[in-house]
């Protein structure tokens, strides 16, 4: 959890206008800490890879420290937990993430390392047959275990999401497109109030934010990010859902859809989805877990035995040295290593078969 005294420094530079994530991690990398992000000149962001003449003026004029301050006492009074990506309690999925906020703020008990992370998600106007879909997806998860459900507290789809959850006892957090001082649609406020329990809300805007039309866009890739999987129950042709579900193709987490007949509007996106080989089809949770891996995790999560004196490329041997106990995901391995991702890919897959790294839900890897 980020650190209070520095928490100012951290929501002040999320607010300058025109950095956005990536930038600002490369400002705190170049200067060596956030701090120095409020002392340097102007001349010196100029020499920052990504920052130019403008950007560089933006900075100066815009890091507004007070405007940090003044969120302190909103955060102690609501008892919102605060994650800065550089903090080791950072959610582990979503900080591989290339565009991973640079400051998150929680309510509620939320277990950022659940095994199981399943965003469900689809249009706002959802019909009988999405209700039903979510409660039978859901109702099954219950009986399972390890599962907890992400979407965005919208109408329709999220919110049948939720409501199933709560109905049947699983874990689930809404992801928000504004600050915890107000909950959108307000008639999901007492639902809010009830998925604090045993999951909770999530967002990286800070209180007294407007609500626009992009900060959804922006709340859709911590609902991608944050889960090994998405599923997307409804959808037309085009809609927020469509747009998460690219965003968690490019985060390379699995993308699934639940068809429906050509004639319902609302199944429009998901078959297409399907039809362009961006989603796997699903029509119940064996489906999901079949292709997860995660129908056969007990019997997985006994190690295979290790063959003896298994003589390792020069590759290998970086894999190996590149992995821990505690899982990484591949495109973490892939950045490390400075290799693409088909031959991380194939050299995990040899390295597994001599037992050596285990697979693991949502393309995740560790030493076995």
């Amino acid at each position: 959890m980020a650190r209070i005294e520095q928490l100012p420094y951290h929501i002040a530079l999320s607010l300058i206008p025109g950095i956005g994530c990536i930038n600002a991690k490369s400002l705190i990398a170049y200067m060596g800490s956030v701090e120095a992000v409020f002392e340097a000149k102007e001349s010196h962001f100029r020499k920052v890879p990504g920052i130019g003449p403008v950007l560089a003026r933006s900075i100066v004029e815009n890091r507004d420290l007070e405007r940090g301050k003044q969120e302190l006492p909103f955060l102690t009074k609501h008892k919102i937990q605060t994650y800065f990506y550089l903090d080791d309690d950072y959610p582990t999925r979503l900080k591989s993430c290339v565009d991973a906020p640079l400051v998150l703020f929680s309510m509620g008990n939320i277990n950022w390392n659940a095994e199981k992370l399943v965003a469900i998600v689809g249009t706002r106007n959802a019909t009988d047959y999405g209700k039903k879909v979510c409660d039978e997806l859901i109702s099954e998860m219950a009986t399972r275990n390890s599962y907890t459900v992400v979407s965005g507290l919208a109408y329709g789809i999220d919110s049948a999401a939720h409501k199933a959850c709560l109905q049947h006892g699983v874990s689930t957090w809404g992801v928000l497109a504004h600050g915890l001082d107000r909950i959108y649609p307000s008639l999901h406020r007492s639902l809010a109030e009830r998925m604090l329990v045993s999951g909770g809300v999530i967002t990286d805007f800070i209180s007294e934010s407007s609500i626009e039309r992009q900060n959804f866009l922006r709340r859709n890739r911590i609902i991608a990010g944050l889960t090994d999987a998405t599923i997307v129950v409804e959808s037309a042709e085009k809609g927020g859902a469509l747009v998460t579900a690219d965003i968690a193709g490019s985060y390379n987490r699995d993308v699934f859809a639940v068809p429906g007949r050509n004639s319902d509007i609302y199944s429009k996106g998901c078959n297409t989805l399907i039809k362009q080989n961006k989603a796997c089809l699903i029509q119940n949770l064996d489906d999901l877990e079949y292709f997860m891996g995660w129908q056969n995790q007990a019997k997985s999560s006994q190690k295979i035995q290790k063959q003896l004196f298994v003589s390792l490329s020069g590759e290998e041997q970086k894999v190996m040295d590149a992995l821990s106990e505690s899982p990484v995901y591949i495109d973490q391995l892939c950045q490390e290593l400075h290799m693409p991702m088909g031959k991380v890919s194939a050299l995990l897959l040899g390295l597994e078969f001599n037992g050596l790294v285990a697979s693991l839900p949502g393309k995740m890897y560790r030493l076995n």
